[in-house]
């Protein structure tokens, strides 16, 4: 299983420099768990946060310049830290599986003379077998749309420079070297180097990077979405919106139909007072509908008639029952239109999913419901808060001995952020 160790991000909103984890150069600072939640109170940046990896994911798919004005935000001035000039920035340590070495990949995004934001630097990179400390080397380092990217992908650039100058550097290439290097140059520097060199089979480190962060799973999930009527035709993912999610029925019905029958038991004993839950395809209109079994009741509802909380807890359960779930799963504030005892009870399901089965996902998400984070661990939250620059401050609840102490004596998590103990001191 893919894994975030650890992320860095610098002059984005008001996420002027903040770094959850475990990075290349921070090896003493505990890696993120598999299930992450970030906890605040409104404004301290939250949604920033998870907007982080929809950029991310905006930018492989999209190119930088669309990804600054997608999904509302405006262009790169409006998503640049107040009063900085400097480059956004992010940097991502992670491990491909348990055993890996981690790689670290750094992007760097700026406005170019015209002030349309461009691919500034990127870079991959990974220390080499056995070695244990110094620089990592880099396979893959782009400056301004051009650099270098070693061929085999089984060995590294050895340099330690954050800028290097990429004319003196190809030409201090050795014979041996140059054979095992190729120099490259993007056709457009607004768009990743991992979009087009992950594309290639002679680049399975880089391929597999972009793979990874293709599969991560953003949920921009609304009720109404998942109430609409899709045409019929089983689709085996839930898509970010939620409006396939009797498509995702039907693919299970059809292709996993005893494990599905078992993961709407399931399902239905966590909300009350649903009996069952199918599909049903008009012969007429061919749309899907998705059809609840009330306990009470001896029709069925459809699910344009559920309530907001009964059909988001049935779209996480089910992702979460996916038989090859993303690698990452990222949600902001479940809890909207939930009932307050649900809660604890999603935020379980979350952590058995994150941490039970070898092909599980990382679970990431923010909240500011005191009752979700009672489920959690101390090592699994982190507090935003706003600091007096007016910038985003982050720090892990595990760090505060007292917290840690008053948990281990069987106090709730949750009950301790109302009660003002996780705030800073």
């Amino acid at each position: 299983m893919a894994k975030i160790e650890g992320i860095r991000v610098k002059n984005f909103r008001n996420l002027k420099d903040v770094t959850l984890g475990r990075l290349w150069n921070q090896q003493k600072s505990e890696p993120l768990t598999t299930m992450t939640v970030v906890i605040g109170k409104n404004g301290v940046g939250k949604s920033t946060l998870f907007d982080v990896f929809g950029f991310l994911s905006d930018a492989l798919k999209l190119g930088v310049e669309e990804a600054c004005d997608s999904r509302g935000r405006g262009g790169f001035e409006k998503i640049r830290s107040q009063g900085q000039e400097g480059a956004i920035e992010f940097e991502v340590y992670y491990k491909e599986d348990g055993n890996a070495r981690p790689i670290t990949y750094e992007i760097s995004i700026d406005i170019d003379n015209s002030g349309r934001p461009f691919v500034k630097k990127e870079r991959l990179r990974q220390r080499r077998k056995n070695q244990s400390n110094g620089w990592p080397f880099s396979f893959l380092m782009l400056n301004d749309g051009k650099g270098i990217v070693w061929k085999d992908d089984g060995r590294s650039i050895d340099e330690n420079k954050e800028i290097f100058d990429f004319d003196s550097f190809v030409k201090s290439l050795t014979v041996e070297e140059s054979r095992e290097t190729e120099v490259v140059e993007l056709s457009d520097k607004r768009k990743l180097g991992i979009t087009t060199l992950g594309s290639l089979k002679q680049h399975p480190r880089i391929s597999a990077f972009r793979q990874f962060i293709e599969g991560w799973y953003l949920s921009y999930f609304t009720p109404d979405a998942a109430r609409s009527l899709p045409l019929a035709g089983p689709q085996k993912h839930l898509n970010i919106r939620g409006d396939n999610l009797g498509n995702v029925v039907q693919f299970m019905e059809r292709e996993h139909e005893a494990r599905f029958k078992k993961v709407l038991e399931r399902i239905a004993k966590k909300i009350p007072g649903i009996n069952s839950i199918k599909t049903y395809r008009d012969p007429v209109t061919d749309h899907l509908h998705l059809l609840f079994q009330d306990k009470g009741f001896n029709k069925p509802f459809y699910a344009q008639q559920m309530s907001d909380g009964t059909l988001k807890v049935f779209a996480y359960l089910l992702l979460l029952e996916d038989p090859t779930p993303p690698p990452f799963i990222c949600i902001e504030e479940p809890e909207n239109g939930l009932y307050h005892k649900l809660l604890e009870t999603l935020a379980a399901e979350f952590r058995i999913h994150a941490t039970g089965r070898k092909s599980a996902s990382q679970v990431f998400i923010t909240t500011h419901q005191p009752y979700f984070v009672d489920a959690l661990e101390p090592e699994e939250v982190w507090i935003l808060e706003k600091g007096e620059d007016g910038f985003s401050t982050i720090r892990r609840a595990n760090d505060d001995e007292l917290v840690k102490n008053m948990v281990a004596e069987g106090l709730p998590l949750g009950g301790l952020w109302y009660s003002d103990y996780l705030d800073a001191r």
